[in-house]
């Protein structure tokens, strides 16, 4: 009650008196800080695996302890007091054993605290080096730690800088990565950034642009996707004309060979229906390959087809005019 009343009087003086001198008051919240550095989030899973294997150890030695005892009770009976007595001081050094490993693991001064300690501590002057210069830079009279001893009844997130400096850290982590170049830009990134922290305002409109300029990407990347299924589907079906075609003219090319060959339409049509079934399992690379292959066949077959009735001719010409020769030297 006395911390409180001791804040209470010193947050209104200091309201008091910046009222009359313009002081500017901020707070952090330094436990907030530390889970947003990756490094710092990695090493605590890290030590919460060895604290957790530390109690492992101890609920181990606090059953094998249970056990000797639950034994000198049972054989309590049958022993001598020499014996128990021996049996006693084992269990009371082992007792004490455990009570000074559990003090060394998770006591005041034990691993777990200091190992939290070694792992905080870096990243506790990095943030207090960075907590003075945006003291310095932003003209803060007063920066507090909200996760400390001292009671924060209330503070306004306005006056909250622990963002910045979690922004900070990680543009100090980045720096170490980038060229002269990239640097040069992040800094302008930077220095944007913190604009919006001091103007409020600067930061909603430029959240409201970021906002249009993803809504108008979006918008183009849909009419994108878009224009391209319609190509897509126009694509299948002119795909799926020009299979429909050639099935239609490889099928009357097969039933006017059919016809032209055989002349028997009981044949021809068992012809068409075995073509057809093995037109089914062909791909349409193969069905206008056999159409193909059909054709040459008909036009060979024509022309060999003409050959023999242009000889035919000859011979029964050549026929006839020996005929005529013969009849002529009869006459004379």
């Amino acid at each position: 009650m006395k911390k409180i009343v001791l804040l209470f009087l010193f947050l209104s003086t200091t309201i008091a008196f910046s009222q009359s001198r313009g002081i500017r008051i901020g707070f952090i919240d330094m436990e907030y800080i530390l889970e947003k550095v990756p490094n710092y989030a990695e090493a605590k899973n890290q030590l919460e695996i060895k604290a957790q294997k530390w109690k492992q150890e101890i609920e181990a030695k606090k059953n094998e302890i249970n056990k000797l005892k639950e034994d000198l009770k049972i054989e309590r009976p049958l022993l001598t007091k020499e014996l128990i007595e021996e049996r006693e001081e084992e269990i009371n050094y082992l007792d004490t054993e455990l009570l000074e490993y559990q003090q060394n693991r998770f006591g005041p001064k034990g691993d777990l605290i200091i190992q939290k300690s070694v792992l905080v501590k870096p990243i506790q002057d990095q943030v207090f080096t960075i907590i003075q210069d945006i003291a310095e830079q932003k003209k803060y009279d007063f920066i507090f730690d909200k996760s400390s001893d001292m009671t924060m009844l209330f503070a306004a997130q306005r006056y909250d800088i622990s963002d910045q400096v979690v922004r900070q850290l990680v543009r100090a982590e980045k720096r170490e990565q980038l060229t002269s170049k990239q640097l040069k830009e992040q800094e302008s990134r930077d220095a944007l950034e913190d604009m919006q922290d001091e103007n409020p305002e600067m930061a909603a409109r430029q959240k409201a642009l970021d906002e249009k300029r993803a809504a108008r990407e979006k918008l183009i990347e849909d009419k994108k996707a878009a224009y391209e299924a319609r190509k897509k589907e126009a694509a299948d079906r002119r795909q799926k004309l020009i299979e429909e075609r050639e099935a239609k003219k490889n099928g009357t090319l097969i039933e006017e060979d059919n016809k032209t060959t055989t002349g028997d339409d009981k044949t021809a049509t068992e012809g068409d229906k075995k073509t057809s079934t093995e037109a089914d399992k062909l791909t349409p690379e193969e069905v206008r390959q056999k159409a193909l292959d059909d054709r040459n066949k008909k036009i060979e077959d024509r022309k060999k087809a003409a050959e023999d009735r242009r000889a035919k001719i000859l011979e029964e010409r050549e026929a006839a005019k020996a005929k005529k020769e013969e009849e002529n030297k009869t006459g004379e």
